[in-house]
């Protein structure tokens, strides 16, 4: 690379991104901007001042972003009810474009030529930040610290931190954290370690914000979730802001042992990984979104959106969130939320979620005088049936007397 006088570094303030600090310094010989953002991970995030101010950086940001994380990445990708391969909730995915986005906007502000952050070159993160990045600011430049560098050990980067009289938080220098984590308000996942073995079962200590089902309260838990053009706005009628409700449901999923994930993904760069995720609020979220949309959504809308949720939640995992056919399908998404209203009723009890009401005042299209298997007084004229199975018949029927075989 050339030209590089100022880099903008994502950075916690941990190992790595205290290791890329000096690095940076030393390889590039240039300035550093530190960029710390507060997704609602669970740490304090103000001691990062200290240290970068220690390694001599002098231009040092540090946001609280719950608010927008929530309302403009979390809240949107659960309109469209996202999971990916039938199982992972996205939240490591879906924090990504947020801090690329920032990472640009402060290296414009700064004057800076690029950016750098701590992914490794194995992982999805590396590619999550940088397709968001080249998106948003096509001529920035990207350093990616673990593509260059000879550390690939935490041996290695204790000793380098060491030589460089960098200050690390650690009891013991020999001591290896068995996982690598990663936090937000979203989730927490858990990878590496024990983990790399597929038929390794998880110790019970490693989950940080969950009970054990088996653990959990003997009694049920149920809140009512209010929902505004498929958001959810108030929980049990106290309105919250979307952090609020994240972290209240959060608090109230872990308590009852809900949101644990064991499995083994397909990342964007070919391997397969195996990995354990804690989202609490995330899997309250999902069927209760669901629940008031199939009260208030008709049916090829709501069909249309499960048929196009695979190739949404695939360009979100795979780093496209910042792509016009996310822009796009996000388009179609919230155009189907304009009479997603209402209040869904959930069950908590043992890890289990489970709906148990529902209801819209203005937007319901459930009709009781129809779907009612009492008398329905003329509501539903039941010969009309007769017709409508012979026209969907009529190809069947046709092929059929041609002699064509079904099995």
């Amino acid at each position: 690379m050339s030209g590089i006088n100022k880099v903008v570094l994502a950075y916690s303030g941990g190992l790595d991104t205290s290791v890329i600090v000096k690095w940076l310094q030393e390889t590039y010989q240039c300035e550093v901007v530190t960029f710390t953002a507060d997704i609602g991970q669970g740490e304090e995030v103000e001691p990062a001042r200290a240290k970068a101010q220690a390694m001599g950086v002098k231009e040092i940001y540090i946001e609280d972003l719950r608010e927008e994380f929530v309302r403009d990445y979390v809240f949107p990708m659960f309109r469209a009810n996202t999971i990916y391969e039938g199982e992972y909730l996205l939240g490591t995915s879906i924090a990504r474009p947020l801090i690329a986005k920032r990472l640009v906007e402060i290296a414009e502000e700064t004057g800076a030529d690029a950016i750098s952050h701590g992914a490794t070159g194995k992982g999805n993160d590396q590619v999550r930040f940088e397709l968001g990045a080249y998106a948003l600011k096509p001529g920035i430049q990207v350093i990616a610290p673990w593509r260059e560098w000879e550390l690939n050990s935490r041996e290695k980067l204790m000793a380098f931190c060491e030589d460089h009289e960098i200050p690390v938080d650690f009891t013991s220098k020999k001591k290896k954290s068995p996982y690598s984590m990663d936090a937000n308000l979203l989730h927490i996942s858990y990878e590496g370690g024990n983990l790399e073995d597929p038929w390794w079962e998880a110790e019970e200590d490693m989950w940080r914000w969950s009970v054990s089902p088996e653990n959990a309260p003997d009694q049920p838990t149920y809140i009512t979730l209010t929902y505004e053009k498929g958001d959810i706005v108030a929980i049990d009628g106290e309105r919250l802001s979307p952090a609020e409700v994240l972290t209240k449901l959060n608090k109230l999923g872990g308590d009852n042992g809900i949101g644990r994930l064991d499995i083994v993904e397909n990342r964007y760069v070919g391997m397969k990984s195996r990995g354990c995720y804690e989202t609490p609020g995330g899997t309250i979220m999902l069927p209760a979104h669901r629940a008031i949309e199939s009260l208030t959504l008709d049916r090829e809308s709501a069909h249309l959106k499960d048929s196009v949720m695979p190739k949404y939640a695939e360009l979100l995992y795979n780093g496209y969130w910042w792509s016009p056919e996310r822009l796009a399908l996000q388009k179609l998404i919230d155009a189907t939320q304009e009479h997603v209203n209402g209040e869904v009723r959930v069950k908590l009890y043992k890890g289990h979620v489970a709906v148990v009401g529902r209801r819209s005042d203005n937007d319901s299209l459930f009709d009781a005088s129809i779907a009612t298997f009492e008398d329905d007084a003329g509501a539903y004229n039941q010969k009309d049936a007769e017709g409508f199975i012979k026209l969907n018949a009529l190809r069947l029927r046709i092929a059929a007397k041609n002699g064509r075989k079904l099995s």
